[in-house]
């Protein structure tokens, strides 16, 4: 019923910038939380940020101060900012719609994925 479609991965250097994008269709997104997932090759996932219907954010400890998430509702999209970027932050990101502990337990609602490679 529902899609998530991320954009916006790409090979960016330690220290660089990308901003993902997560567009949202098939169910009411202003009402929902968001959040954003990642996971390395290898490993289990890992939640990086959430935010919820009134746009109160809240971050993992290795994202904090260099991650920004937002929300444009009347766009039905959700973004990451990532700022600062290093080498084990690489990984593919998925958007979910729900809080932390729903997104990790559900990857069959997220979307799929953008990669995001950081290296030299």
């Amino acid at each position: 019923q529902g899609q998530l479609v991320e954009s916006g991965g790409g090979l960016v250097q330690p220290g660089g910038s990308l901003r993902l994008s997560c567009a949202a269709s098939g169910f009411t997104f202003s009402t929902n939380s968001m959040t954003w997932v990642r996971q390395a090759p290898g490993k289990g996932p890992e939640w990086v940020s959430s935010i919820n219907y009134r746009g109160e954010t809240t971050y993992a400890e290795p994202v904090k101060g260099r991650f920004t998430i937002s929300r444009v509702n009347d766009k039905n999209t959700l973004y990451l900012q990532m700022n600062s970027l290093k080498p084990e932050d690489t990984a593919l990101y998925y958007c979910s719609r729900g809080s932390k502990d729903y997104a990790l337990r559900s990857p069959g609602d997220w979307g799929q994925g953008t990669q995001v490679t950081v290296s030299s």
